[in-house]
């Protein structure tokens, strides 16, 4: 029986010490949010074809669904980032709820003129729709029982300003022109982000990651921006080869991080055993 050649070098090896990616998630903002931002304009276009109040009354909706939509899409993100951590605040501000209000006061402006109680009935189909459509914002604080919040507050600093080192690598990558890429660098995301998310189920692990999130980043950040630089100006094949071995490298080394921080969860968690274990011993309670 004849077996398939492979090796490290053909096309279709695969290399067992390469760094685990996650797989991309669908971004939250679909067609349904960008819809919302569409709709609105029906009312500024009809706005033209009526006498001055009406005029007024349909840029108004139009203003105030605008407003909405971007209420929707804020409150829409802000879930996604929720539900994406084990240990999350919710939302300061309920986004989607009153962005379901606007919708419903918008909606009540346009109709204003037909009467009271049809502008009454636009304003509860709009709330109720959106707020079917789109549900309520997250009201409760997620994993928090028993954990500090001034170390929360830090670790989500910190991590906001890491996220910010990565944004602005996709931002400067996007100048290169080079699609595969811009694939690559946010698949270089994707797995700093499960760094991210191990440091907030634990707050107590930002010192021991704290130089990745700034010195690391911050150093991959400015590479980036030179390198899409040169690399937009004369294609260089070397340097783009460079580039990615440092991605590489970077990658191993925030996912050996990260590795390291869930094996010291775990010390932690067996010590804690151990210890409640003698003590159930001391006390009698254990049974043989």
């Amino acid at each position: 029986m004849t077996r398939r050649f492979g090796g490290r070098y053909s096309p279709e090896a695969r290399d067992d010490h390469a760094p685990v990616r996650a797989p991309a998630r669908p971004h939250p903002v679909g067609a349904r949010v960008n819809l919302l931002f569409v709709v609105p304009f029906a009312f500024a276009i009809r706005a033209f074809f009526n006498d001055p109040v009406g005029l007024a009354l349909n840029l108004g909706a139009f203003g105030v669904l605008m407003l909405a939509a971007w209420l929707t899409r804020e409150g829409v993100l802000a879930q996604a980032a929720y539900e994406a951590r084990k240990v999350a605040r919710r939302p300061a501000i309920p986004r989607k709820i009153f962005a379901s209000v606007l919708t419903g006061a918008g909606l009540a402006l346009a109709a204003v003129s037909g009467g009271t109680v049809v502008a009454l009935i636009f304003a509860i189909l709009g709330a109720v729709l959106h707020f079917g459509a789109f549900g309520p914002d997250p009201l409760r604080d997620k994993g928090m029982e028993g954990v500090d919040t001034f170390q929360t507050d830090r670790v989500a600093r910190a991590v906001e300003e890491a996220q910010s080192h990565l944004n602005a690598m996709q931002d400067a990558i996007k100048r290169s022109g080079d699609r595969a890429l811009a694939r690559r660098v946010e698949g270089f995301s994707n797995t700093i982000r499960q760094l991210f998310r191990a440091i907030e189920n634990d707050p107590r692990q930002l010192n021991a990651a704290r130089r990745y999130l700034g010195i690391y980043l911050v150093g991959a950040r400015d590479a980036t921006v030179k390198f899409a630089d040169l690399y937009a100006r004369n294609h260089d094949t070397q340097a783009r080869v460079e580039y990615e071995a440092l991605l590489d490298d970077l990658e191993n080394r925030f996912s050996l991080r990260r590795e390291a921080l869930l094996e010291s969860d775990r010390t932690d968690l067996e010590i804690e055993i151990e210890v409640l274990r003698e003590r159930l011993e001391r006390e009698g309670l254990r049974a043989d």
